[in-house]
C-alpha cells in the first residue's frame, strides 16, 4: 500500500469533501484510492498504485487551488494535464506588486483571464498567490506562455494576438 500527503487550504476542504461526502466519494471511486482529509486541509491518498496517486494528488491540488471539482475531475484523462504558476516568482516579496501581477491575470472583470481560456480552450484559477491552468497539455503550455508573458509586463493586446497566431499554426 502505497501512500502520498499533500496539504490544501482550509477553506477548500469543503470543497474537496462536497455535500455529504459527495465529490470525495466520486474521487475515491473513479480513481480507486482512499483518501482521509483533516479539517486543517491535510488530505493523505492511499493505494496500490503509485500512478492512481499521482493522479489523485494532481485532482486533490487543482481543487485546493480553486478549481470546481467538475473540471479538476478532467485530470483523470492522460490527455489532460494542470499546471500552477506562482505569482512570487515574477513579483518577489512586494505584496502590492503580488496585488497588481493578479489583477493584470485577471483583467477587469475577469475579461484577460477569460480571453485566454477561450484561446487556448484551457481554465484558469487565480487564487492566493498562484495561477493555475487546467486543460490538455498541448494547450497548457500556451496558456502558461502568455500569463508568464502577461505577469513579465507584456501588453495584453500583443499576447492575445500571439496567442491567435499560434491557435492558426497548430491548425
Amino acid at each position: 500500500m502505497y501512500e502520498d500527503q499533500l496539504k490544501i487550504p482550509k477553506e477548500r476542504v469543503a470543497v474537496l469533501v462536497g455535500k455529504k461526502g459527495s465529490t470525495k466519494k466520486e474521487i475515491e471511486s473513479k480513481t480507486k484510492t482512499k483518501i482521509e482529509i483533516s479539517k486543517d486541509g491535510d488530505v493523505l491518498i492511499s493505494c496500490e498504485d503509485t500512478l492512481k496517486i499521482y493522479v489523485t494528488k494532481s485532482i486533490i491540488k487543482a481543487i485546493g487551488r480553486g478549481f470546481n471539482p467538475e473540471f479538476a475531475l478532467k485530470l483523470l484523462d492522460e490527455d489532460y494535464c494542470f499546471e500552477i504558476i506562482e505569482i512570487r516568482d515574477f513579483s518577489g516579496k512586494s505584496k502590492n506588486k503580488t496585488l497588481r501581477l493578479k489583477g493584470r491575470a485577471i483583467g477587469q472583470q475577469g475579461k484577460s483571464r477569460k480571453t485566454i481560456e477561450d484561446l487556448t480552450d484551457t481554465n484558469i484559477s487565480v487564487y492566493g498567490k498562484t495561477v493555475s491552468i487546467l486543460g490538455k497539455i498541448s494547450n497548457v503550455g500556451l496558456a502558461r506562455k502568455a500569463l508568464e508573458s502577461l505577469l513579465r509586463g507584456s501588453r495584453h493586446g500583443n499576447v492575445y494576438k500571439w496567442l491567435e497566431k499560434q491557435k492558426k499554426l497548430q491548425r
